[in-house]
């Protein structure tokens, strides 16, 4: 300021200079003066900051509910989880899955050695309860879940038994007395399970057809299986999918079609519909006419098999090739065909892995479930399916040309975000037993429920190492406005969901299996490792609130300026 008070440097200068420094510099240069302060607050200087530090594209326009760019580098700055804050330890052994209750006041974690804990979220995580799992013959517990209302835990295991054994279980534990109410098989083992209804929860079996086909069944149980009358139902079949090329259908979740209404929270920069979305809707007319394999294809089928079994012909196709090839005549006219349009306010869907190329998970199948198919009354077996449909036919297929590693839902069920591992561009599937190679690298993809488009581009950062036969599960989470997962690095990472960067890493001694956020508080984040460790990561602004001597925290930008990212 000069002697009558007038600044020295016109605004536009001092400007010029703020360009050149840091968002830090930046905060700490607009304590000097008034005319600072109010440059260092320019809109325009905050946006150059924003896509400069974070490294936006800058065709990704602001957060629609951004109040401003100032306050949008502080919410990706301030608000992330990123401070370890806690470390649990009461696991003796590699800590696989983790699942919070839905009013966030409990979580649960599955391990390695063979217990589920409750835990209680409080300020600091305490334990509740640890159900050990060893006197039912379990191996390990690998996934929970609780019901909508808060009052059962879903928890699934692997059996005991031979190394090749892929049977599991699925077992109710009640939250109000932690008493296990009951146990349903469940084969295989990483179908994992989950719940349809508060009352209700659906697993899997698997019927072995030839050495390469086989026949996934997808049950509807009871989670009270101890009813006073005989005549009551405790179980019922949903659908049976016939598998193809040693495939089978693993991690089953479920998806509400009625919080699809909900305002979107995954906001594309792009506009909807251009080139850069692919569309898996089997419905479409095109995708029929390649499903069918046409009278001429069939009858040719057909001679050779019967040619076959009267001796007449010698087979030209390797067995497993002419094995798939009668399976797939066989199911011909014995399908049920799949349900037609978009899925209704009503109804859910039901999303798992499956395949038809390989044993490596590389197809997400969709059915939909129909409100009468919610409940365990009515007829046990083949419920509005023809004598001749011996089998179900899938709604929609989306094929990810690699091999699924992770599937989590957005908080609105709309956006299923799935961890994929991509085979090499070209790459054919000869043997059903030999994948292609799978990448290091980790894709995160998106895709719309409502739409059946992929949007967005892939998200990466994180990697796994492991081959095709070892590749293992890792859980990915969402929030409102980040999406985080493990990876084999030893590592967790958030992403966010509108700019799609990546915001922070968070360290373990080893494999990060599992990533949950609070529902009821995005600025937590828990972590799961084969370090058999459970850390718990809070946003800096809700630190700083935690451990403030006085009722008012301390400014963002002064603890901005004393961090480093």
């Amino acid at each position: 300021m000069d002697e009558g008070g007038a600044p020295l440097l016109p605004d536009s200068l001092v400007y010029q200079i703020f360009l050149s420094l840091g968002p830090a510099d930046v905060l700490a240069a607009g304590l000097v003066c008034r005319q600072w302060r109010a440059v260092s607050r320019d809109e325009f200087l905050w946006r150059e900051q924003f896509y400069r530090y974070y490294r936006v594209a800058r065709d990704v326009p602001r957060h629609p509910a951004a109040t401003s760019w100032f306050e949008e580098f502080r919410r990706l700055y301030d608000a992330v989880p990123c401070v370890e804050v806690q470390t649990l330890r009461e696991h003796s052994d590699q800590v696989l899955h983790l699942s919070f209750s839905h009013s966030g006041g409990q979580f649960a974690s599955c391990s390695k050695d063979c217990t589920v804990k409750i835990w209680s979220n409080d300020l600091r995580i305490s334990l509740m309860h640890s159900a050990d799992m060893r006197p039912y013959n379990w191996s390990y517990t690998q996934f929970s879940q609780f019901n909508q209302d808060d009052s059962l835990l879903l928890a699934s295991g692997v059996f005991l038994g031979p190394h090749n054994s892929s049977s599991g279980e699925i077992a109710v534990i009640s939250l109000d007395t932690f008493a296990l109410l009951s146990r349903v098989r469940n084969k295989p083992y990483d179908v994992f399970g989950c719940w349809l209804t508060d009352t209700s929860l659906i697993s899997g079996n698997l019927h072995r057809i030839g050495d390469i086909t086989s026949c996934s069944v997808l049950w509807l149980n009871n989670a009270f299986q101890d009813v006073e009358s005989e005549n009551v139902n405790v179980v019922k079949r949903l659908f049976k999918i016939q598998n193809l090329n040693a495939s089978t259908i693993r991690t089953v979740m479920v998806a509400d079609c009625s919080r699809f209404d909900s305002p979107d929270l995954l906001l594309d920069a792009g506009t909807p519909g251009t080139d850069s979305s692919r569309v898996f809707d089997l419905g479409s007319d095109s995708e029929d006419e390649e499903r069918d394999p046409g009278p001429a294809r069939t009858k040719g089928l057909r001679r050779l098999l019967d040619g076959l079994l009267e001796g007449r012909a010698q087979p030209l196709l390797p067995e497993s090739t002419l094995e798939t090839k009668v399976a797939e005549l066989l199911a011909q006219g014995h399908t049920k065909p799949p349900e037609q349009g978009r899925a209704a306010a009503g109804n859910k869907l039901l999303i798992f892995t499956t395949g038809c190329l390989t044993y490596s998970p590389h197809q997400i199948g969709i059915k939909q479930i129909l409100p009468h198919q919610m409940t365990t009354a009515g007829p046990v077996l083949g419920e509005g399916r023809g004598s001749d449909a011996f089998f179900d036919a899938l709604d929609h297929v989306i094929d990810v040309h690699g091999h699924i590693i992770g599937m989590g839902l957005s908080p609105d069920n709309r956006y299923l975000y799935v961890n994929s591992r991509a085979w090499p561009s070209g790459s054919v599937v000869a043997d059903p037993m030999q994948p292609p190679p799978i990448a290091e690298e980790i894709d995160l993809l998106v895709f719309d429920l409502k739409t059946m488009r992929e949007v967005k581009r892939a998200l990466r950062a994180h990697r796994a190492y492991t081959p095709n036969d070892e590749c293992f599960f890792i859980f990915l989470d969402v929030s409102r406005d980040f999406v985080a997962s493990g990876a084999e690095d030893r590592h967790g990472y958030i992403w966010d969901r509108h700019y799609n960067i990546c915001l922070a890493k968070l360290r373990h001694q080893d494999v990060v299996n599992s990533v949950v956020f609070s529902p009821q508080e995005q600025e937590l984040l828990l972590t799961a490792s084969d370090d058999a460790t459970i850390k718990a990561w809070r946003s800096p602004r809700t630190v700083r609130v935690l451990q403030a001597p006085r009722p008012r925290p301390r400014p963002f930008f002064s603890w901005f300026a004393s961090q480093k990212h």
